[in-house]
């Protein structure tokens, strides 16, 4: 599959996943475009001397003031598995929904319904900030002692200390988690803004989540901000100029991600691939 159409696959399954968040978004040039001034960037790469049946490498970058040269563009990185080229592209495009897109949709509406909201004072949140959890993505074999964890374990206030010096006055800063593998075969690693934080990563280790026989992880990310009200306009704001060539500014290819500039109510949302 050339550049293009693996491109052209991409786009379309965000529309799709993305009207599973009840958003109705289009392709327009090089973005898919939403509501009010929102879009979904989208890059493609491969990581040099994969093979045919490696996991596909996605940039998506979720715009929430597309044209606004200051506005916040949430950057993930994401992989997917499947037997064809299409599959992964498609299942890449799902764990984004499902963990990244979930949390932002979460942000703006505030219903406790793609995710957990937390204020800067409760238990599972980290101080000063507000923080928004959207729903974990475990998957594997016999992932079901990993998923069990996950929905009785808060992991922001176990890294909070490691994270905080990582953040700074920007409008939203996003933190991804990922971990598991199997017992002496396992992975632990917490990016900020999409920079590896190893103190994290290694509070991340520490943890108690269940080591098996078999390969099973899980992946999380959430959302950190001051004001949480700030962005809320973003869906009803008058949308930007059509796009031309480029795309939102964000990573070069091989980032991992970007970020720029309610009581708790934990759900435990889990949602099972694989």
């Amino acid at each position: 599959m050339r550049a293009e159409q693996r491109l052209d696959v991409i786009r379309r399954n965000v529309v799709r996943e993305m009207a599973a968040l009840g958003r109705r978004f289009h392709v327009d040039e090089q973005v898919v475009r939403g509501p009010g001034r929102t879009a979904v960037a989208v890059r493609e790469h491969r990581d040099p001397g994969a093979d045919a049946g490696a996991a596909s490498h996605l940039d998506l970058g979720y715009a929430l003031r597309l044209g606004d040269g200051e506005g916040p563009v949430v950057w993930d990185c994401v992989s997917g598995l499947g037997r064809t080229e299409e599959q992964r592209l498609e299942n890449g495009v799902r764990m984004w929904r499902i963990t990244t897109a979930g949390a932002v949709v979460e942000l703006l509406e505030r219903r406790g319904v793609h995710g957990d909201v937390f204020a800067p004072g409760a238990p599972a949140g980290v101080p000063g900030w507000y923080s928004v959890q959207g729903p974990a993505a475990v998957f594997g074999f016999r992932s079901e002692p990993l998923s069990a964890w996950v929905a009785g374990n808060h992991l922001l206030p176990a890294l909070a200390s490691q994270v905080l010096p990582y953040l700074d006055e920007r409008a939203l800063h996003g933190v991804r988690v990922f971990f598991g593998g199997r017992a002496d075969d396992e992975i632990a690693e917490v990016r900020v803004d999409g920079e590896p934080v190893p103190a994290a990563s290694a509070a991340l280790r520490a943890l108690d989540w269940p080591r098996g026989e078999h390969l099973a992880w899980a992946r999380c990310f959430l959302l950190l901000t001051r004001d949480p009200d700030a962005l809320r306009d973003a869906e009803n704001a008058a949308p930007a100029p059509p796009s031309g060539p480029a795309s939102p500014s964000g990573p070069e290819p091989h980032s991992d991600a970007r970020t720029r500039s309610q009581p708790p109510a934990p759900m435990a949302l889990l949602r099972r691939l694989l």
